[in-house]
Parts: C-alpha cells; structure tokens; sequence
C-alpha cells in the first residue's frame, strides 16, 4: 500500500510504477512530469514530484539518453585524480554551475603508467549514452575523430586533434629561471618531467634558453629526469645534491618534484633556502602550505579547466569553438629561494 508511513523508509531501488502506485496517478503521467513534458495538472505535478523525492527516484540515466539522444552530462577523464588534474576538475565545476550540464569524472587505468590510447577506449564506453562532450586531461594519444565533441588540457604530444588548452611552459620556465638568476644563482640543476609529455620537453627548453640568454653553459650533468613524481625526483636529487660541485639551486619541472628535492636537502643537512633554492612549476595547493613554502610557477589551473568547459560547451551547441587556447603563466615567490650562497 502507498501509504506516507511507506515513502519514509524505501527499502530498495524504487521504479516508475512504484512512483505512480504511490501518487495515485498513471505510469504515463509519472513519465510526463519525469520528462518535462506538458499535459500535466499543476496540483498533479507537484503531488508526482514530492513522491519522487521520498522515495528517491531516479530514472535511468542511459535510457533516458538514448529517447532524448542527449544525457546532459560531460565527461572529464583523468590518468589519476593527483593535485593537478584535481585543480583542474575545481575550475570545471566552477564553470558548469548554471550550465544545465552534469560532470562526470572518470578515472583512466589505475596503473603506474597507463596504457598509451586509453581515452579512446573510454571515450568509446562513455560517448552517446553516458556523456555528450568530454574534456581529457592530459591526453597520450592525439584524437581527431571522436563521437562527440572533445577538449584535450595539456596533450601530451602539444597541440593537435580537438581543441587544446595548455599553458605557457617556455615562458613560465623563463620566469623560474631568471628568478634565480637574479638572486645570483649560477649552478642551477633541472630536475625535467615525464618524456613522453610535451609539457616536460618544454620547460627543460625554457631552462637552456634562459641559461643561454644568461651566458652560461648548459651542463647536461645538472639534468636529471623526475617523471613529474616525487619519489623519482627525490632519487634524482640524491645524486645532484652528493656531487662536490652540487648546485646551489634546483629547478624542478613541477611542485611534487620540487618536494621531492627538498625532502632529500633536508636528509642531507642542507637548508632550504639558505644552502639550496628550490622552485617548482604548477602552484598546486600543498605549495603554499609546504615547509618551506614553495616558491613556483603558477600555472592558471582553474582558469584552464573552466576554458576547456567554455570550449566544450561551444562545440555542445554546435558553435566554432577556438582550436586552441593557451594561457600566461606567473611566478609565485615564497620562502624555498633566496640569494645564493657565498
């Protein structure tokens, strides 16, 4: 019996039928009201819609989508939900507030290194009955042709394929650079990204540049990879900060590389900054709350994901969306860089 004493407590997974038995009203009426249809009483919608509340009725998701062709969901997929890509999901949601449009985040392949092509594989799961768009971060593979409209952040491979967002690599490495160029440092170590990533190819780029316009010498010996990940730019430190010419400041291709650097300093007696500066790229939220704080480059995360929503969304409506946007990066000094030592 649909009683009020019943819709407190649902048990299981209510249906339609549960919600017209409940209000007293037609399968087909529940259906209008559900699907925005008119032909509907006033005192009738309200009546469906309180019972649907109560008992917690949803209707499904991929059913619905393929009578409307439209889910009204976007998609962002994710290698892993790390600093990065969750500054970037903050800036989406930002952004999709008052859209009309649902976000759902899904996660790539939960391995060390996902499987290069993977967003095609899930973009061909999600695509027409789960999502309309989708925005894909940091992309290993270019997609020129997918079944619904794709924004890509940070390609690995740069720009190319859909539409593209990223920010100012060069240029942020410049700033990083000159910043310790001008507090005196002159042996300056890199500790560089991932190679398989665009973004890493050009802040090392921005590094020699600045070495070259500063009249210094590039020495291949101050470079050590760090895949962007703390515990192998730690190990990548721990050789920089042994030698006996050690660096006198470390320029890491990203914050949790930049920890990574300064957790070994301080293993080895080391100050940080009076001994060694350290700065970082990114200005993910630990960077300012870390001891010391990080000094960084700022890349506008949260700007970027709501442009790639911006973008998506043009293409949604089937509107000439830019082929690609790309952002200035600034500099965030802090307490991780001061002059260098005598």
């Amino acid at each position: 019996m649909g009683t009020d004493a019943d819709l407190s407590a649902p048990t299981a997974r209510s249906t339609i039928t549960d919600v017209a038995r409940a209000a007293g009203v037609s399968v087909a009426t529940v259906s209008k009201v559900i699907n925005g249809r008119d032909g509907v009483a006033p005192a009738t919608f309200q009546k469906v819609m309180r019972v649907v509340s109560e008992l917690g009725y949803e209707t499904s998701l991929v059913a619905s989508s393929l009578r409307r062709r439209r889910t009204g969901v976007i998609g962002i997929l994710v290698a892993e939900f790390e600093p990065y890509s969750s500054e970037l999901l903050k800036g989406i949601s930002a952004a999709a507030h008052g859209t009309g449009y649902e976000l759902l985040a899904y996660s790539g392949p939960l391995a060390a290194e996902p499987p290069a092509g993977w967003e095609r594989r899930s973009l061909s799961r999600l695509a027409g009955t789960l999502v309309d768009g989708a925005i894909v971060v940091t992309p290993t593979v270019l997609m020129p042709d997918t079944s619904i409209p794709v924004v890509a952040i940070d390609p690995h491979t740069g720009r190319g394929g859909p539409s593209t967002i990223d920010s100012d690599n060069v240029a942020g490495s410049h700033l990083a650079m000159r910043h310790l160029l001008e507090l005196g440092h002159r042996r300056i170590a890199h500790i560089s990204g991932r190679g398989d990533l665009e973004s890493s190819h050009l802040r090392e780029r921005g590094y020699r540049e600045a070495l070259e316009q500063a009249g210094l010498p590039f020495d291949p010996d101050l470079v050590r990879d760090g895949e962007y990940r703390r515990q192998e730019a730690a190990a990548a430190a721990r050789e920089l900060l042994a030698r006996p010419d050690r660096p006198t400041a470390v320029f890491a291709a990203n914050d949790l590389s930049a920890f990574g650097v300064i957790e070994v300093a301080h293993e080895l007696g080391l100050r940080v900054p009076e001994d060694l500066s350290v700065i970082g790229f990114d200005d993910i939220p630990d960077a300012s709350r870390s001891t010391p704080r990080l000094t960084t480059v700022a890349q506008p995360l949260g700007e970027m994901g709501a442009e790639a929503l911006r973008m998506l969304l043009a293409l949604l409506d089937g509107n000439e969306a830019e082929r690609h946007i790309r952002l200035d990066a600034s500099l965030v000094v802090r307490d991780s860089t001061a002059p260098a030592p005598a």
